[in-house]
């Protein structure tokens, strides 16, 4: 990573401790409004963690007697430090690549509450200026192609992808989703890997044409994203961590039965407008944790260099 993406990673970070700090929160299960049990939970404007929004919205979390308080980031890895300072609880649509990595440092003893997102066809895409020359994803070698971290889950899943298809690899660049649109726009990249909800936002903004599937064979159905805390608020909250598991579950399960709802939740909380949200191409929303399927990435990463040993995922799931 380059020491200019470091610093603004670090400073991203500082600032989202200052925040929570001046929020009050101190990571531990407390009385919250009408008695409920109170849940800090740090989430991306992504359409990964909409189910938290339908729990809360629907109030399946003040059923359960919780009282969850979210608290916006831009990237999963801006909570991490207040994750492991106990300033928050647990963190949504947690980038498993980041979170998994930080456990074999040592930096977290993590725990995994619930899984977020798998990838589905289209939910994220590799997009291409309308007029570009880059034809086939063979065209990427060398070319600058934006991801919101270096070294994490997209460049892990579009280099398999490459490999496939015996192609190069590109040059990642470390952008933001929410400035990918600009960076296109402006050529600072010749490329973006965009997930959704900016993924259908900047084809719709930019006339962007899509290049290839970042949910193709051979990741596809790939764990993507989960809800992750630490052993330490695991094994004094189990009682409200399972509260917070049947909440989640039964909002995936209205999102299922009904994928309007998906639809009508997220401008709530992201940029999105309703009609981009009409046309968002949904991830799947696993109602339960599947051990071989998260073996499927953790495997990759160790293929990869991501990981330096194997992790069992059993291990780390909260039944």
């Amino acid at each position: 990573m380059r020491s200019g993406t470091r610093t603004a990673a670090a400073a991203a970070a500082t600032l989202m401790l200052v925040a929570l700090t001046a929020c009050g929160d101190d990571g531990d299960s407390s009385s919250g409004a009408g008695g409920r049990e109170t849940v800090t939970v740090a989430a991306l404007p992504l359409i990964d963690c909409v189910a938290l929004y339908i729990a809360r919205d629907r109030g399946l979390f003040e059923k359960e007697g919780l009282d969850v308080r979210i608290q916006q980031v831009q990237q999963s890895l801006q909570a991490l430090p207040a994750l492991a300072k106990g300033q928050i609880d647990m963190v949504a649509s947690a980038n498993y690549v980041t979170y998994l990595q930080a456990h074999e440092k040592g930096t977290l003893d993590i725990r995994i509450v619930a899984e977020a997102i798998r990838a589905a066809p289209r939910m994220m895409e590799v997009l291409v200026p309308e007029d570009s020359d880059i034809k086939t994803v063979a065209d990427l070698e060398g070319k600058k192609l934006a991801v919101n971290v270096l070294n994490n889950v997209q460049s892990l899943t579009f280099n398999e992808i490459l490999a496939k298809q015996g192609a190069g690899r590109p040059v990642y660049r470390a952008i933001p989703f929410p400035q990918m649109g600009a960076a296109l726009d402006k050529g600072q990249v010749d490329a973006v890997h965009a997930v959704e909800p900016y993924d259908s936002a900047i084809q719709d903004e930019l006339k962007a044409r899509v290049l290839a599937d970042g949910s193709s064979a051979p990741v596809e159905a790939i764990p993507l994203s989960g809800y992750v805390s630490t052993s330490e608020y695991v094994d004094g909250n189990g009682k409200t961590l399972a509260a917070f598991q049947r909440a989640i579950k039964a909002a995936v399960r209205i999102a299922e039965k009904d994928p309007s709802v998906v639809r009508e939740t997220l401008p709530t909380y992201t940029k999105v407008t309703d009609k981009q949200a009409e046309a968002i191409d949904l991830p799947v929303y696993p109602p339960t944790m599947d051990v071989a399927q998260l073996k499927r990435l953790i495997d990759l990463m160790k293929k990869q260099g991501m990981l330096q040993k194997p992790i069992d995922p059993a291990t780390l799931m909260v039944k």
